[in-house]
C-alpha cells in the first residue's frame, strides 16, 4: 500500500510540473506574440505611411511632390490629433512652399493663409530651441508673401516680429536681412531699413539690392551715399527696368543740389528708350517749372496723365 500511494504521488507531481510548465510556455509564447505586435504596430506609428518620421522624410525631400506629400501626411495626423505640433509645424511648412509654387493666386492665397494659421499654433505650443526658431522663420516669410499678394502692406510688423525672433534665436539664412530691409523700408524705418540692407550686402551684392539701399539712403537725406550705390547699380545691371529707375532716382537727387541740367540729362535718357515713363515726364515738369517754363511744365504733367491717370503727384492735382 506504501508503495502504492508513492507511486501516485510521484505520478501526481509530475503531472503538475507537467501542467506547470506548459502553462509557463503559453505565456511566454502569450508576451512574445503580444511583444511582436506591439512591435509592428509601434513601427507602423513611427515609420509608416502616416507617420512622422515619413512625414519629415518627404520634407527632406525638398521636391514639390515631396511638400505634397508631406502636405497629405500632416493633414491626416492632425485629423487624429488636432493638438500634434509636430504635424502643425510641417503642415505651415508644406503649405508655404506649395504657395511659392503654385500660379494660381487664389489657390497661392489660401496656402499661405493655411500656412500661417498651423505656424501660429505650432509656434505657440513650441519648446524653445531650433525648431521654434525655424518656425518663426517661415511665419515671417508667409506673412512677408502675404504682404506682396495683398493690395495693400498690412503685415511688416509681423515679418519683422518672426524674423527678428528668429535671427535672434540663431536660425541662419541668408535672406533674412533683405526681407528686414524690405519691411523696415515700407514702415518708412529709413536707418533699420538701411542697417538691414547693409547686412544684406555682406551675404551677396545685387544690382536691386544696391537699389533699394540707394533708395533709402536719399530718403534718409544722404544723396550723397545714395550716388555712389547708383552708380554701382548703373554699372552691373542688365535689367532695363531697373537701370530706368536708377536713373529717375539719380535725377531726383539732382534736382535736389539744384543741378537742373544734369537732372534733364537723365530724365530724357529715359524717355530715349522709353517714351512711356510717367516719372520721367512729371520730373521733367519739375524741372521747367523751376526755369520758369511753367507752359513747358504743364505740357509734361499732361503727358504724364494721358500715361498714368492715376499719377500721385501734387503738381499734377490741378490738371486732372
Amino acid at each position: 500500500m506504501k508503495g502504492s500511494n508513492d507511486t501516485e504521488k510521484i505520478a501526481f507531481k509530475r503531472s503538475r510540473l507537467i501542467r506547470t510548465v506548459f502553462a509557463v510556455i503559453i505565456l511566454v509564447v502569450l508576451i512574445t506574440l503580444a511583444a511582436v505586435i506591439s512591435s509592428k504596430a509601434v513601427n507602423k506609428k513611427l515609420h509608416g505611411p502616416d507617420s512622422v518620421y515619413e512625414l519629415e522624410l518627404q520634407w527632406n525631400l525638398k521636391t514639390l511632390e515631396g511638400y505634397k506629400k508631406a502636405y497629405e501626411i500632416s493633414s491626416e495626423i492632425i485629423s487624429e490629433n488636432p493638438y500634434h505640433n509636430t504635424a502643425r509645424a510641417y503642415h505651415g511648412y508644406a503649405s508655404f512652399m506649395l504657395s511659392q509654387y503654385e500660379n494660381d493666386s487664389d489657390a497661392s492665397k489660401r496656402y499661405l493663409e493655411e500656412a500661417i494659421n498651423n505656424l501660429r499654433v505650432a509656434f505657440v505650443t513650441a519648446r524653445e530651441g531650433e525648431e521654434k526658431a525655424q518656425i518663426a522663420y517661415i511665419l515671417g516669410h508667409s506673412y512677408f508673401s502675404k504682404d506682396r499678394m495683398s493690395s495693400f502692406l498690412y503685415y511688416e510688423n509681423l515679418v519683422i516680429k518672426y524674423l527678428t525672433y528668429a535671427k535672434e534665436k540663431g536660425y541662419e539664412s541668408d535672406d533674412i536681412p533683405l526681407l528686414l530691409g524690405l519691411s523696415y523700408a515700407a514702415l518708412g524705418d529709413k536707418e533699420k531699413s538701411i542697417e538691414s540692407f547693409t547686412q544684406a550686402l555682406l551675404v551677396k551684392e545685387s544690382d536691386t539690392l544696391l537699389f533699394n539701399i540707394a533708395k533709402q539712403y536719399f530718403l534718409n537725406n544722404q544723396p550723397q551715399t545714395a550716388k555712389q550705390y547708383l552708380l554701382r547699380v548703373t554699372e552691373m545691371t542688365k535689367n532695363d527696368e531697373l537701370l530706368e529707375s536708377s536713373k529717375i532716382l539719380l535725377g531726383q537727387i539732382f534736382i535736389t543740389e539744384n543741378r537742373l541740367e544734369e537732372a534733364e540729362k537723365e530724365f530724357l535718357a529715359v524717355l530715349e528708350k522709353n517714351d512711356l515713363s510717367a516719372d520721367a515726364h512729371y520730373e521733367l515738369g519739375i524741372i521747367y517749372e523751376k526755369l520758369g517754363d511753367s507752359v513747358k511744365a504743364r505740357s509734361e504733367w499732361r503727358k504724364c496723365l494721358m500715361i498714368q491717370p492715376n499719377y500721385n503727384g501734387e503738381k499734377i492735382s490741378d490738371l486732372r
